[in-house]
């Protein structure tokens, strides 16, 4: 099957533990990616694979040379579940759509829960039936049940039966990642960056997590720095104190990501990042939460409350409504991905640039040590898998193998050429009419166009670097702000035992312990109380010493994974 194929198969021997994860704190390159809950930022060289002919007529080889889709462009419609309530894309009338329909004969329907995921995604795993694609976020616990459960098919298989081409278009590096201890990969992610990738182009490479602050409201009170507890907290009475509201609604001095049965991820490795609390001590994992500089960072904010100044909505709101208060700027400052808020940031810059959110340095630890972010990872944000129960297996993998390869990035990035690109200068990019429109109104053009992943299911954030415009204001000061401070956290994936082991039932318990805790640690009446509570905390987890060491034996396996592909 060629050298690749060779290589994929040494890396897949190589590798033995479970590892299905995702950096949480993804994000996107500037204007261009669709805005995501946590899709991860990404650059890197365009594919050194072999490259799709664009002529649909070409004929497939049984060598895999040739892609399997070519073989039956007959119209197939494939129910696709995408577990991010917020999304709301529609397959249909964009250009994209349009052509790669035309292309490949295949339709998608896009299912998405009305309201809570986890809910929607245990009604379809109780139900043991599942729509044609799966797309979640790599470290959601449901990837792991649906593949112990015998839900989802190995897409190494599939290939090896209807797709050889699947080899020359995957990276290996990531099929070894993915590896199942079964000796499959079930899984596909988007938004992934290897070792290799970093070597070449980390300095490059940013984060989604940012510290932003409304920018007239913040050089109204001085451009105070925030990165001390004293300092933030001043910060936050001084624009509360000289902006008590916003066209007649009250100011919500912090803002954070929303508070969940597992806790709030602002509150936990986005803080930690930013304090720069190691993740591992001699070669051993250590539970950051238990660190004196998270503790007082945490206090700092019970304070915050005590003086009035964490708004009730922080603790109830979801990223809907969320989204429309940032679209108000209605919050001074917030710890929040950038990417989450693109589109609304955008709209903010348009009507008046100074009223925009930009980032600056956030809360750091006692020795003013700059923050390790979370940079792109080999686990990517999401990762995609093929139902048991798919109603074409060979089309279904056939078409999985043309959206990674580069044929299926390019047309799912820039489009149609001549209608939404062309090559300009010698090289493919957006007409300007396109890329105005990028800039100026990211929803007009999702509906118009469809382009720039709106569907950024299996997106190639590195690839796409070949063709991506540069990033404009307001997002790139966000994204600049964080170059230089990303670093990649991959050895730190899927250290979450399978939820039906003893160990995964207690860590789930463990999770929800700290949900409920976390919120009122931030609402004590005082910091003795606060301590009272995170003891009892620390005191009724359940089995921690044996979740510890399932957690500690997967990052050993990541470790060695990792060397192995240098």
């Amino acid at each position: 099957m060629g050298t690749k194929r060779k290589l994929l198969t040494s890396l897949l021997a190589a590798s033995t533990a479970i590892s299905l994860a995702a950096c949480s704190s993804g994000g996107n390159n500037g204007n261009n990616a669709a805005s995501s809950n946590s899709p991860q930022d990404s650059a890197a060289s365009p594919s050194t694979s072999a490259v799709a002919s664009e002529t649909a007529s070409a004929s497939p080889s049984a060598s895999g040379d040739q892609p399997a889709w070519q073989k039956n462009t007959s119209p197939i419609t494939f129910d696709w579940y995408i577990n991010f309530s917020w999304f709301t894309g529609k397959w249909g009338d964009d250009v994209v759509a349009k052509y790669v329909e035309k292309k490949t004969g295949v339709k998608l329907n896009f299912i998405v829960p009305a309201g809570d995921e986890k809910a929607k995604m245990n009604t379809m795993l109780a139900s043991g039936s599942l729509p044609d694609f799966v797309t979640l976020q790599a470290t959601d616990e449901a990837v792991k049940k649906m593949i112990n459960g015998d839900m989802v098919l190995p897409l190494n298989e599939l290939a090896d039966q209807y797709d050889a081409y699947f080899y020359q278009v995957a990276d290996p590096a990531k099929l070894g990642w993915f590896k199942m201890e079964d000796g499959n990969v079930y899984g596909y992610p988007n938004a992934s960056s290897s070792p290799a990738d970093y070597e070449k182009y980390g300095q490059i490479f940013t984060s989604n997590q940012t510290f932003e602050v409304r920018k007239d409201m913040y050089e109204a009170i001085g451009s105070p720095d925030m990165s001390t507890p004293e300092g933030f907290l001043n910060a936050l009475k001084l624009a509360k104190e000289k902006f008590p509201d916003v066209d007649g609604q009250p100011l919500i001095p912090l803002g954070l990501h929303e508070f969940t049965d597992n806790g709030n991820y602002s509150l936990e490795d986005y803080l930690q990042n930013f304090l720069a609390i190691p993740r591992t001590k001699d070669g051993k994992l250590v539970d950051r939460k238990q660190d004196p500089e998270y503790l007082t960072w945490l206090k700092t904010l019970r304070k915050a409350n005590e003086m009035g100044l964490l708004a009730k909505d922080i603790f109830i709101d979801k990223r809907p409504q969320m989204e429309e208060k940032i679209a108000q700027g209605r919050y001074f400052a917030m710890l929040y991905q950038r990417s989450d808020f693109a589109n609304q940031n955008l709209s903010l810059y348009q009507k008046d640039p100074n009223k925009v959110y930009i980032a600056i340095d956030g809360p750091a630890n006692s020795k003013g040590d700059a923050p390790t972010l979370a940079g792109p990872g080999i686990s990517g944000w999401t990762v995609t898998l093929i139902s048991k129960n798919v109603k074409d297996k060979e089309r279904a993998i056939a078409f999985l193998s043309y959206l990674i390869s580069e044929e299926g990035e390019k047309d799912m990035f820039l489009g149609e050429k001549g209608v939404t690109y062309d090559t300009i200068d010698g090289k493919d990019q957006f007409l300007p009419e396109v890329i105005d429109l990028l800039n100026k109104d990211r929803n007009a053009f999702d509906q118009k166009y469809g382009a720039s992943y709106k569907y950024w299911m299996l997106m190639d954030t590195n690839m796409n670097l070949q063709w991506a415009p540069p990033s404009v204001e307001p997002a790139k000061q966000l994204e600049d702000w964080t170059k230089g401070k990303s670093i990649s956290m991959s050895e730190f994936d899927g250290l979450d035992p399978s939820p039906e082991t003893k160990e995964g039932v207690a860590n789930s318990k463990n999770l929800r312990l700290w949900g409920k805790t976390l919120p009122k640690l931030l609402l004590a009446k005082s910091d003795a109380e606060f301590d009272n509570l995170f003891n009892d905390y620390l005191k009724d987890r359940t089995d921690v010493e044996a979740v510890d060491a399932a957690r500690q034996k997967v990052y050993d396996a990541n470790m060695q994974k990792l060397e192995s592909m240098k």
